[in-house]
C-alpha cells in the first residue's frame, strides 16, 4: 500500500494529472498496487484559496505520504503578487520543506521522435543521458539576497552558497545514478572564474574516491552548453549546480524535440520523491485539450522506478508509450505530416490501453 499526494497546481496541470491518474487506477485494478490517492494544493490556486502558494496542510499531508505528483504551477494571473506569495514559491518552498535536495532530468530521445529534434537526427538519435541538478541550495537560496538602494540606485544580490556536504550528497546520488547506467559522471561548474565551484570540484573529486569503478570529468558550464548541442551523446549522467542545472537541462530537454516528452524527479536522502513534467502551466493552452501528458505519465514511471521500488511496472509505463508512438499518435507539440494528432484526453486512454494490453 502506498499513499500518493496529488497536487495539481496551475495551467495544464489538472489536464495532464487527469491523464496520470487514469494510469495509476489502471495499475491498481489489474496489478493490485493498492496506491491511495490524495489531493493538495500549490502555487496559485493555493494562493486564490487560502492566501498561500504553499498551505501547511500540503506539507503536512506530503510527510505523510509516500510519494508526490506534481502538475505544474504559475501563470500571468499572479505575477502581480509580491514575490513571496507568488505560484513558485510553493514549489521551491516544498522541495525546501521535504529536503528534496537531488533533482532527476532524463533526456530521452524516444526513435520515433527523431526527427523532431531541431538537430539532425545523427546527433541526437538514441539520446540517452541523465541530468542530476542540486535542487535546495545554492544560488536560489542563499542569502544575502533582494534588491536595495545603494549609493543613491537600485543595487540587486544573490549569493551562489554551498556547504561541503551539500555538495557531497549530491555527488553521491550522482555516482549511485551512473553505477546503475554507463558508469562516467561529468561534473558541470565554472571553477575558473568562482570560488564556490572551486569547492564544488574539490568536493567531486572527494567523492569519486568512494565510486572506483565510476570515471568522473569536469566541464565548465558554457562549454557543457555548447557541447549538448554539438555532440550530446557523450555524456551519461552529469551532476551540477541549482542554477546551471536548471539551465542545462531545459537545453537538453529541446534535444529531444518536445519538453511535453520528459520527466523528472527530485528525491530526499531516502529516496522519498516528489515526481513532475518539467514543462510549465502553459496557461495559453489549458483547457484546449493540447497539452501533451507523456511528461507526466513518465514521471509516474520515474516514481514506481525511484520511490516504489516497481521496476517492472515502471518499464510496462515506458513500453506502453512506445507502443502508442508506434502506432503514430502525437499530441499536437510532437506532431509531423502524416502522423495522427489527438488530444490531452484521447492521449491518456491510448497509454491506458497499450498498459493494459501487455
Amino acid at each position: 500500500m502506498s499513499k500518493i499526494l496529488i497536487l495539481p497546481g496551475d495551467g495544464i496541470g489538472t489536464e495532464i494529472i487527469d491523464q496520470a491518474v487514469k494510469v495509476i487506477n489502471s495499475l491498481n485494478s489489474n496489478h493490485e498496487m493498492g496506491m491511495t490517492l490524495v489531493n493538495g494544493l500549490i502555487g496559485g490556486i493555493a494562493y486564490d484559496e487560502t492566501g498561500s502558494p504553499l498551505p501547511e496542510e500540503t506539507i503536512k499531508i506530503a510527510k505523510s505520504c509516500d510519494s508526490i505528483l506534481l502538475g505544474a504551477v504559475g501563470g500571468p494571473k499572479w505575477e502581480s503578487l509580491e514575490r513571496d506569495l507568488r505560484p513558485e514559491r510553493g514549489l521551491l518552498g516544498i522541495r525546501s520543506e521535504l529536503d528534496l535536495f537531488s533533482n532527476l532530468r532524463p533526456a530521452i530521445l524516444y526513435p520515433q521522435l527523431a526527427s523532431a529534434s531541431s538537430l539532425k537526427t545523427e546527433i541526437v538519435s538514441g539520446l540517452d543521458l541523465m541530468i542530476v541538478r542540486e535542487l535546495v541550495s545554492g544560488i536560489y537560496f542563499g542569502k544575502p539576497r533582494g534588491i536595495e538602494i545603494r549609493d543613491g540606485e537600485r543595487f540587486g544580490i544573490n549569493s551562489a552558497t554551498y556547504y561541503e556536504s551539500e555538495i557531497a550528497r549530491i555527488g553521491h546520488s550522482a555516482f549511485q545514478i551512473a553505477q546503475k547506467r554507463g558508469k562516467r559522471v561529468c561534473s558541470v561548474d565554472k571553477a575558473n572564474v568562482l570560488e564556490v565551484c572551486e569547492l564544488w570540484r574539490e568536493v567531486m573529486e572527494e567523492v569519486s574516491l568512494s565510486y572506483p569503478d565510476v570515471a568522473l570529468s569536469h566541464m565548465y558550464v558554457d562549454n557543457a552548453a555548447m557541447q549538448l548541442v554539438r555532440d550530446p551523446k557523450q555524456f551519461d549522467v552529469m551532476v551540477t549546480s541549482n542554477l546551471f542545472g536548471d539551465v542545462l537541462s531545459d537545453c537538453a530537454a529541446m534535444l529531444t524535440g518536445s519538453i511535453g516528452m520528459l520527466p523528472s524527479a527530485s528525491l530526499d536522502k531516502n529516496n522519498f520523491g516528489m515526481y513532475e513534467p518539467i514543462h510549465g502551466s502553459a496557461p495559453d493552452i489549458a483547457g484546449k485539450d493540447i497539452a501533451n501528458p507523456l511528461a507526466t505519465i513518465l514521471s509516474v514511471s520515474m516514481m514506481l522506478r525511484y520511490s516504489l521500488n516497481q521496476v517492472e511496472l515502471a518499464d510496462k509505463i515506458n513500453s506502453a508509450v512506445s507502443t502508442v508512438l508506434d502506432k503514430g499518435y502525437r499530441t499536437k507539440d510532437i506532431s509531423a505530416v502524416g502522423d495522427k494528432v489527438v488530444g490531452t484526453e484521447e492521449m491518456g486512454d491510448l497509454i491506458v490501453m497499450a498498459l493494459e494490453s501487455q
